[in-house]
C-alpha cells in the first residue's frame, strides 16, 4: 500500500498573540507545550495570553536531554499527569521532532510553532531520535504532518541569523540529495518533488543574499517559507526517495563527534552537501559535481556556511574519530547508500578530508 503524507492539515501565518489562538483552540483545550528553555522563554507569555483568551489549560515542559528516547518517556508521563488532549511543540528542529514523536506515541494531535527557520522539521511527517549524548541514532516516520503549523515570522527573527543561514544549508540539499536518490523514477509525485527541489536551489542563490541583509523584509521572509514550507513540500511529495543521501548521512555521522555538537543541523548537512558531490566526482569522474561544488563553495563564502572540517570546528579531531564516523556513516542502513556506486569508509575519509586541502588551496 502506498501512503502519501504530504503537509500539515493546515498552515497559518500569524501573530500567535493575535491569531493564533482560535487555530489552537479548535484541536484541544489542554495543550502540554513542549519547547527548549530558551524557546520557552520567549514563546511563553504570548502562549498564557493566548490561554487566558481561549480558556484553555496549559502546562509546559521541557525536553532534555536532547530528542532522545529518555526524554519521551518522562514527556509521556507529563501528559498523562497533565491529560493532555493535544501537544504543542515550540523552538527549533528537536524541540519539534520530540512534539511530533511524543504525539504519535499517545495518539494526540499536535501543533508546532518553529522559532527559527534553521530546518523543515515544522513541516514535515519525520522525527529524528539522538543518544542523551547528541549522536543521531535513527529516524521514525510519523502517520502525518503536524495538524496545525503557526508560522510567526516575529517569532523566528527573535534567532540568531545564523540560524537561518543553516536552514539555507538544509534546504538546499533537498536539490543535491533528491536528484540523486529519485533515479529515474518516471512517478508523478517523485518528478513533482524533484523538479521543486530545483526550484527551491535556485530561490536560495537568488535570495538568500539580500534575505540576510534585510532581516524581517520581505525576501527575508520569501527565504523563511522557503526553508521552513517548501522544503517540508519536496519531503512530502517524494518521500523517502527524494529524502537524504550522503549530505544528511555525512551529518548523522559526524554528531558521533562531540566536537560537532558545537554546529548547527543545517551546517554540518551544507558541509556533507559538498562531501557528497566529491564523492561523485572522485568515484564517478562526475565534473558537473565538480562544477556544482565550486558554485557552492563561493556560495558558501557569502552567506557563512562551513566549507571544511575547520569551518565546522572540527580541524583538530583525530584521525580515529573521522574514521568513527566515516563507518557509521557508511553503516549497512545509512542513506549514503542512495548514491548510486559503492562508498566504503576510506572513499568517505578521502573525500571529507580534500574539502579541507582543496579549501586551504583556494585561500592560498
Amino acid at each position: 500500500m502506498s501512503r502519501l503524507v504530504i503537509a500539515p492539515s493546515q498552515v497559518i501565518r500569524c501573530t500567535l498573540a493575535q491569531e493564533g489562538g482560535e487555530a489552537i483552540a479548535r484541536i484541544g483545550k489542554n495543550p502540554l507545550v513542549v519547547g527548549g528553555v530558551q524557546s520557552l522563554a520567549v514563546v511563553q507569555p504570548q502562549l498564557q495570553l493566548v490561554s487566558e483568551q481561549e480558556q484553555l489549560s496549559v502546562a509546559f515542559a521541557h525536553y532534555t536531554p536532547d530528542c532522545s528516547e529518555s526524554t519521551l518517556a518522562s514527556l509521556r508521563a507529563k501528559v498523562e499527569e497533565h491529560q493532555a488532549d493535544m501537544i504543542i511543540g515550540v523552538g527549533g528542529g528537536k524541540a519539534l521532532d520530540t512534539a511530533k514523536l511524543l504525539a504519535h506515541q499517545c495518539h494526540l494531535p499536535v501543533v508546532t510553532i518553529p522559532t527559527s527557520a534553521a530546518t523543515c522539521a515544522a513541516w514535515s511527517a519525520l522525527s529524528n531520535i539522538y543518544s542523551e549524548k547528541g549522536a543521531y541514532l535513527y529516524d521514525v516516520s510519523l502517520e502525518r504532518c503536524p495538524d496545525l503549523l503557526l508560522l510567526d515570522y516575529s517569532l523566528i527573527q527573535t534567532a540568531p541569523q545564523r540560524t537561518l543561514v543553516a536552514g539555507i544549508g538544509d534546504a538546499l540539499a533537498k536539490w543535491y540529495e533528491a536528484s540523486v536518490s529519485s533515479g529515474n523514477s518516471q512517478q508523478t509525485f517523485i518528478i513533482g518533488a524533484v523538479q521543486q527541489a530545483r526550484v527551491l536551489r535556485d530561490i536560495l542563490f537568488q535570495k538568500s543574499r539580500v534575505a540576510l541583509q534585510e532581516p524581517g523584509g520581505e525576501v527575508w521572509r520569501e527565504v523563511v517559507d522557503a526553508t521552513v514550507m517548501l522544503a517540508g513540500v519536496i519531503g512530502g511529495l517524494g518521500g523517502a526517495q527524494c529524502r537524504t543521501v550522503a549530505a544528511h548521512a555525512t551529518h548523522n555521522g559526524l554528531t558521533h563527534i562531540l566536537a560537532a555538537h558545537n554546529s548547527l543541523h543545517g551546517e554540518k548537512v551544507a558541509y556533507g552537501i559538498l562531501v557528497q558531490l566529491r564523492l561523485e566526482e572522485m568515484l564517478q569522474g562526475n565534473q558537473l559535481a565538480a562544477t556544482a561544488r565550486q558554485q557552492l563553495l563561493k556560495f558558501y563564502a557569502e552567506i557563512g556556511l562551513p566549507r571544511s572540517l575547520d569551518d565546522l570546528g572540527l580541524g583538530n579531531i583525530t584521525l580515529t574519530e573521522l574514521r568513527q564516523a566515516a563507518e557509521i556513516t557508511c553503516s549497512p542502513n545509512s542513506d549514503i547508500h542512495r548514491l548510486p556506486f559503492e562508498v566504503t569508509p576510506d572513499h568517505l575519509m578521502a573525500a571529507m578530508v580534500s574539502t579541507k586541502i582543496q579549501e586551504e588551496a583556494r585561500k592560498n
